[in-house]
């Protein structure tokens, strides 16, 4: 056909017919002809489904199916002089579905941008540049520019699409909205999100490395000593904190809120000590900082919850000058007593409801309350009992024995009411 003067006929037969064998491969494989609207109006599930289908596939057609047309054409038309011949019959042949295998890359690439498609984004990405030299190698033919340019562009397109993901997530966690307290002063649910998002961030460390190259506008003191990944994952914690500090007003119990705080944080930085990557870039100096702020919070809870109760446990104003008697005011004692109890039964009934979900944070904490309680009113006790015992009805006043508080700290922070701890230590 050639010979006869029938080119252009040779090539379009010859394309028609290994198109149809391309095509056929297409299917098993499973790619599907949709336009990009029809990829952009996928829900996400499916879409992320068909991502990880097409990377698989991806890497096949360039790999095996393409470089074997290529080679087929040049073996066919081997010796012909009609100059790229070959050339010709086989971007004849694989133009068309190359486009259709890129289009989808594409979709996704300019596809509305959402937290969530981050990591498969990525997975696109890494695959393309992975397969960017076969590409190059595969299409190197003049005629076949087109497709070599739009695996390029669909590179860039999904470089750019990662950057602005996690500037649009960073914006998201400063303004997220919700205005319900957790129960107990748990771990909030944002908190959980944002860790473990950005422990995932970690995991595409060496990509995001060289996609991500501007810096956030924090004025942050590490912004000369770490990479601009590594500020941007501090920026998030530091937005996230920010967030978690507002909704920890909507508590109206000042303890309450501290508590919050303490859980807050120390998850943050349990996530951080659990990820060789991303401590590596977070580095030991700030990740003091993050422990040192849930150990304030700690602090600043047991001084709200707990300065009030140890005040009823002082000498000061129980002691009766010049009197005749024993020098103690038993009617002061009795107040104080009623005023010790009275404020202790509120924060076993009420923090006993509270949450700390992490074992060694929760014991931690009743150790150090059990530290400052326990030895004052020992102490108390030990200074003042005999003058309520000598007087009447002393049961309405000492309800309480040094043990018996000891087993009532072991209450607080398991999130349910007294009543229930009762249960499970009688069983």
């Amino acid at each position: 056909m050639i010979s006869a003067g029938y080119l252009r006929e040779c090539i379009q037969v010859y394309g028609s017919v290994r198109k149809s064998a391309v095509d056929s491969s297409f299917r098993r494989l499973g790619i599907e002809k949709l336009s990009i609207g029809d990829i952009q109006r996928l829900e996400w599930d499916a879409l992320e489904s068909k991502i990880r289908r097409w990377i698989r596939a991806a890497k096949v057609c360039v790999r095996i199916l393409f470089a074997s047309e290529k080679k087929l054409c040049e073996q066919i038309f081997d010796g012909i002089e009609t100059a790229a011949v070959d050339e010709a019959c086989f971007v004849e042949t694989v133009k068309g579905p190359a486009v259709q295998l890129f289009n989808f890359a594409e979709a996704v690439s300019i596809s509305r941008r959402s937290p969530e498609k981050m990591f498969k984004i990525l997975d696109l990405h890494d695959a393309l540049v992975d397969l960017m030299p076969d590409i190059e190698s595969v299409f190197d033919a003049k005629s076949a520019d087109s497709i070599r340019v739009q695996a390029a562009e669909i590179l860039s397109r999904l470089a750019e699409a990662a950057r602005g993901i996690l500037s649009e997530f960073e914006n998201a966690v400063l303004r997220e909205p919700s205005k319900i307290p957790v129960p107990g002063g748990t771990i909030h649910p944002l908190t959980r999100y944002v860790m473990n998002y950005i422990s995932l961030i970690s995991d595409y460390k060496q990509t995001l490395i060289e996609l991500i190259m501007s810096k956030p506008s924090t004025g942050s003191r590490y912004s000369e000593s770490k990479p601009p990944l590594a500020l941007h994952l501090i920026w998030i914690i530091v937005i996230l904190q920010f967030n978690l500090d507002g909704k920890s007003k909507l508590y109206k119990d000042v303890s309450l809120a501290h508590l919050f705080m303490m859980n807050n944080v120390h998850y943050i930085v349990q996530k951080v000590k659990g990820s060789t990557e991303l401590r590596e870039m977070i580095g030991d100096d700030y990740l003091r900082k993050l422990t040192g702020k849930f150990r304030q919070s700690a602090t600043n809870y047991q001084r709200a919850t707990w300065v009030g109760v140890l005040y009823c446990l002082r000498d000061e104003g129980l002691h009766v000058s010049g009197s005749f008697s024993s020098g103690v005011s038993k009617s002061a004692l009795r107040e104080r007593f009623k005023s010790f109890n009275g404020m202790f039964e509120e924060v076993h009934r009420t923090q006993a409801t509270w949450l700390i979900p992490d074992t060694q944070l929760r014991e931690e904490l009743r150790i150090s309350i059990s530290e400052h309680l326990i030895p004052a009113y020992r102490s108390f006790l030990g200074r003042f009992r005999s003058h309520i015992e000598s007087g009447r009805h002393p049961e309405n006043y000492i309800k309480y024995s040094v043990e018996d508080l000891e087993s009532a700290v072991l209450d607080f922070f398991e999130g349910c009411p007294v009543s229930q701890h009762s249960r499970k230590r009688s069983q």
